[in-house]
Order: C-alpha cells, then structure tokens, then sequence
C-alpha cells in the first residue's frame, strides 16, 4: 500500500509526497541528509513526535532505497583529534548523515528530539553533574543605624533645639525665659548649641525663625519697642528705628543731598517708613554681621531700590552682598565718610562703622552692631576671648566724646549686671538711675559715648585692678598682661550669661 510500511519492516515503500517531482527525494532544505525511517515516526507517522527505543523500532537492514550511494569514509591526518561531533562511545549520539546513511551531511536532530544510544553498545554512562557556581553570599544584616549614628544625634539635636525654641519663645514668665536663655548660652560651646546656632546661620530655618520673631514683634510693638529721638549735626542725621524686640536700624541722612544709608536693616517694612517719611533715596546698606536681625531686609530693600548696595564683611556670608569690606576700607555717600572696622568675635566677619564727624564738624559716631552695648558687649559665637579682647581695645583707641549706636536696647539690664561685678562704681550707679528713667517712658536710652562705657562697662574695664582682683585669675604664666586680661573677659562673659538679665 502507497505511503505505509510493513508492520515485519520487510517491506518499505516511499511516500507518494516524496515522489513528487516538486519535493524530491533525498528530501532537501532542513531535512536533508535524514534517512527514511528519521523522516517516519512511530507506525509510519511524518511528524516531530518522539519515536520508541531501538528495540521496539528496529533500524532497516540495508539502505534506504531512496537514498543515495554512500560516500568513502573520512579520514583524518595522523596526530589530528577528530571532532568532537564525530567521535562515537558511550554518551554520544549515534552516526548519521553521511557516516550512516552514506549521503549528506552529518545529521542533525530536529528539534525536541534525543540522540538514541546504538544497541549494539552498553547504554551510555549518566553525564557528569556541572558544578554549581557558589552564589555571593548576601551581606548579614547591619546593626547600624541608617546614615549612622551622627546623622540621629543631630535629628536628636535639632528635635531638642527646637522644643527649647518653643519654650523660649512663649513662656508665661519673663524671668523663666531669661534664665533659660542665660543657661543655654552659658554652655554655647556644646554640641547641642552649636548645632542650633548652624542651623540659624546656615539654613533656611534661621530666616524662618526670624520671619516669626518679626511678626510677633510687629503685632507687640506697632510703634515700635522704643520711643526714639533724631540726632541733627550740620546737615548730617542720625534717626534710629526700633525694629523686632529689642534691634535697633538706623537711618545716616545727608540732609543736603537727600541721600541715606541704612545700618542692619532688619525690618524692611519700618526702615521703608522712615525713608518715605524723611523724603530720602536709599544708596546703600551698611550691614554689622550674618544674623538674621540684623540683615533680614537686605533682599526687600535691595529690591526696592535698585542702586542700592549692599555693604558688608565677605567672611560672614551676609545676604545679597554686592560690595565687600575689609578693615578700613571708606564708603562715601555725599558728605557722609564712614570707616569700615573689622571686629571679629562674635561673628568671623563683624564689622563697625565709624561715621567720620570731620566733613560736618560734629561728634564722630560709631554703629556697634552686637560688638559694644551700653555697659555690655556681644556673646563670642564665632570665636575666642583673645579674638574679643582685640575687637575691643579697636574700639578703646577711639576718641572719649564717639557716639555708640549699639544694635540692641540692653541697657538697663547690663547695668544691673555691672553692679553685681562693681557694686561701689558712682558712675553705673549715675547711669543705671537715669536709664530707669528713660524706660519707664519707654523711650530709647542711646546713644552713650566711649568715655562714659569706659567708665562703667565692665568689659571695657578689664585692664583695671578693681575687677582684676575681685574676678581675675591673676598674671598669666609669664606676666602676659594680655594673657590675663582675655581670661577676666571670659570670666565676666561665663557671668553675665548665668546672670538673670541677657
């Protein structure tokens, strides 16, 4: 019968689609090189199913009909390993192609089938096992903490900070928060407080901080913490601005040339008042140092008046800086001649102006920033007592009748401190008397002049013997007199901080 096999395989016919002049046979393309009986699966089927083992389907006894003649066997030059694909023995597939059917090339499977061992030979040995790659081992979890311990110990700090912050800033007792202050800015060179005054100088935290405090003030002090009094010399104006609680601005006005410089604008809205109401364009801003009371209005004003420029030390990172001083340098608006000082201590970068008095004949005036105050000076954030003593004796060499415009209204409280350090000074006593007049009226108590601080300040006082044997710890190891006057200054600073006042 036409396109079957014998069931005795005695018989073998080729299938009628092989025959065809169109396929032809030996089959071609991918099927090359099978025989017959690779062509017919199982019962004669065509197909890609799996056929049985030899011993259910026995191989033909001779050659296929339909195949060609056979081709000589290969043979290789001695010394030359044969291929691989080639070789016979245990775990090979059997001969095909041209090796077994005599034609073609060497036979490949189709895919899905397996190479069957030949009868004649012991069945294959089972392949050896590949060895398994050794997987990385995964690390053991860390009992670290992540971003290690430093980056918790300043969330820590900064939680701290704040929850201190919030206490500070509205306590029902003015004397608790005095004290609470005066104890945290005692221990200002631990971590905690060094980790609060960066965040203050550095980050966007401290001008929200500053944002907050303006506002307060603002609905506390409408007008103004302080009832303030222009000063008037031969067409030079100096009108100080109560700004925040307790910060000071102050407008220097060319009467002639309508031109003012505003010193550490830090309520721009105030500032802009005074300047609408004097009548005066704004040409520059003298600023003391980075913190934000005494520069949060650079940017506003900045902006409003665009020749205005903005002065100050390149070391402090003051914001929108666009002319940078150093010691001595002279900026000149008119008439007005003022002096830049480096005063390094409680910033790396403060500076004091001096108002040159020479050009209107009148006093000279000095705007102290936080360095000086009535009877006090500035905390050493930034520094060392050495570095405060020098920025102090800057300020001793100048002349008794200078003017102080300090940057903040401390007077009556550092005077209550003076008398604990000096209780038998007439001259405290004769300030601190009509300081206590001057506040119950609300109105401002500056300015003073650097004769009388120096009559009655006791940090300008630590060359004196009265404070260095009730305080001092005596000459330094080598008679340095400079040795023992920095250690009275840090003494005196340690004190006032614990004291009940700021």
């Amino acid at each position: 019968m036409d396109g079957w096999m014998a069931a005795d395989h005695t018989l073998l016919q080729v299938p009628s689609c092989c025959k065809s002049p169109s396929l032809g046979f030996p089959p071609r393309g991918p099927f090359q090189g099978l025989s017959q009986a690779a062509l017919l699966g199982e019962g004669g089927r065509t197909g890609g199913g799996r056929g049985t083992g030899p011993a259910e389907r026995p191989s033909p006894p001779g050659p296929l009909p339909c195949a060609g003649p056979a081709s000589p066997p290969r043979r290789w030059p001695p010394g030359r390993a044969r291929p691989r694909a080639t070789r016979g023995g245990a775990g090979t597939a059997p001969p095909s192609g041209p090796r077994a059917a005599g034609a073609g090339p060497p036979r490949r499977l189709p895919p899905g089938a397996r190479a069957q061992p030949s009868p004649s030979n012991a069945p294959p040995a089972p392949p050896l096992p590949r060895p398994r790659r050794a997987r990385p081992r995964a690390p053991a979890p860390s009992m670290a903490w992540p971003g290690g311990p430093a980056l918790w110990l300043w969330v820590a700090g900064c939680g701290l900070l704040l929850l201190v912050g919030v206490l500070l800033a509205s306590p029902r007792s003015r004397r608790a928060r005095r004290t609470l202050r005066g104890l945290l800015m005692a221990r200002s060179k631990r971590l905690l407080f060094r980790i609060g005054y960066s965040l203050y100088t550095r980050t966007w935290l401290g001008y929200l901080f500053y944002r907050q405090q303006l506002r307060r003030a603002r609905n506390r002090y409408p007008k103004g913490h302080s009832r303030t009094q222009a000063r008037l010399f031969n067409g030079v104006k100096v009108l100080p601005i109560p700004v925040l609680s307790d910060n000071y601005s102050y407008l220097i006005i060319d009467t002639q040339a309508r031109l003012a410089v505003a010193v550490d604008p830090s309520d721009p809205q105030a500032v802009q008042a005074s300047i609408e109401k004097e009548g005066v364009n704004l040409v520059a801003i003298l600023c003391t140092h980075k913190h934000w009371d005494h520069s949060g209005g650079n940017r506003d004003l900045s902006r409003r008046h665009q020749d205005c420029r903005v002065y100050g030390s390149p070391q402090d990172g003051i914001p929108y800086l666009t002319h940078p001083l150093c010691h001595q340098d002279v900026v000149s608006v008119g008439r007005l001649q003022i002096r830049a000082l480096a005063t390094p201590g409680h910033t790396q970068g403060h500076l004091v102006y001096l108002l040159d008095g020479e050009p209107y004949k009148g006093p000279s005036c000095l705007f102290s920033g936080d360095l000086l105050f009535l009877s006090g000076c500035g905390r050493t954030f930034e520094g060392t007592a050495e570095t405060m003593l020098s920025s102090l004796d800057t300020v001793l060499g100048l002349e008794d009748d200078t003017l102080l415009w300090p940057g903040h209204e401390y007077a009556e409280e550092n005077l209550g401190f003076a008398g604990v350090v000096e209780p038998e000074n007439l001259a405290r006593e004769r300030k601190m008397q009509w300081v206590q007049r001057q506040r119950m009226e609300r109105k401002s108590t500056c300015p003073s002049t650097l004769g009388e601080e120096r009559s009655y300040n006791p940090f300008l006082r630590t060359h004196c013997l009265v404070l260095q044997e009730a305080l001092g710890p005596g000459p330094g190891p080598t008679g340095d007199d400079g040795y023992s006057r920095a250690q009275l200054l840090e003494k005196l600073r340690q004190l006032k901080d614990l004291h009940k006042s700021k």
